[in-house]
């Protein structure tokens, strides 16, 4: 899978705000009243993550919680990252 240009993903994140680049990857931060409710979160995310068989880096603290999407064996962000960020923002906004 091929990595995207970076107006490639600029085009993308005008459409996706929540989400932003750090370090050459799609981030997006989420807070939550308690750690178990971003624990269950997490949980929605591995079975969405499972089944693209895609799957974000996870960073919970607390009640935080961070997902990092980039295709690592690609080398960057591919459209593989892209279609699981707008899954996520889709069925977990």
């Amino acid at each position: 899978m091929a990595v995207l240009d970076h107006s490639e993903v600029e085009t993308w994140l005008k459409e996706a705000p929540k989400w932003h680049l750090e370090s050459g990857k799609l981030v997006r931060d989420w807070t939550f009243p308690d750690f178990v409710q971003a624990v269950a979160f997490v949980n929605r995310v591995a079975q969405l993550a499972e089944s693209a068989g895609h799957h974000p880096d996870i960073d919970i603290r607390c009640n935080k919680v961070r997902l990092t999407l980039v295709s690592h064996d690609a080398g960057g962000i591919t459209a593989r990252d892209l279609t699981m960020a707008s899954r996520i923002n889709q069925d977990l906004p």
